[in-house]
């Protein structure tokens, strides 16, 4: 199990919807990744499964797309992941060793937006 690391992603436009299914796509298309993720489709998520990451299913908390050809962080997918570690939608099924790691993830995307994370305030 393993929590990624802080890629330092550039920010999409704050008002920039957010569809991880169709972001999803794009990402696979961008990293060449269609058959299956590879190190670059990585960097659009915060945790994945090391032991199964061929699979895309070994994948969550996605927070990127692809805006204008680049990889970027989009807040509201920063903001969705945040309400899952919060228990939104069920929360997140990961271990518990992980849940820090990939709080201090997300708390560095709210700093790059001036916020602080839910579980801070």
């Amino acid at each position: 199990m393993t929590v990624t690391r802080f890629q330092k992603l550039p920010l999409a436009e704050r008002d920039r919807e957010w569809d991880a299914d169709e972001a999803d796509k794009r990402v696979r298309k961008w990293a060449g990744a269609e058959d299956g993720p590879n190190e670059k489709y990585r960097k659009a998520f915060i945790w994945y499964d090391a032991d199964n990451a061929d699979e895309f299913g070994a994948y969550k908390l996605p927070i990127a797309d692809v805006v204008g050809g680049d990889l970027k962080a989009v807040p509201r997918a920063v903001f969705s992941a945040a309400a899952v570690m919060e228990g939104a939608r069920g929360g997140v099924d990961l271990p518990k060793k992980d849940i820090e790691s990939v709080k201090e993830h997300l708390a560095g995307y709210y700093a790059k937006m001036g916020e602080e994370p839910p579980w801070e305030r």
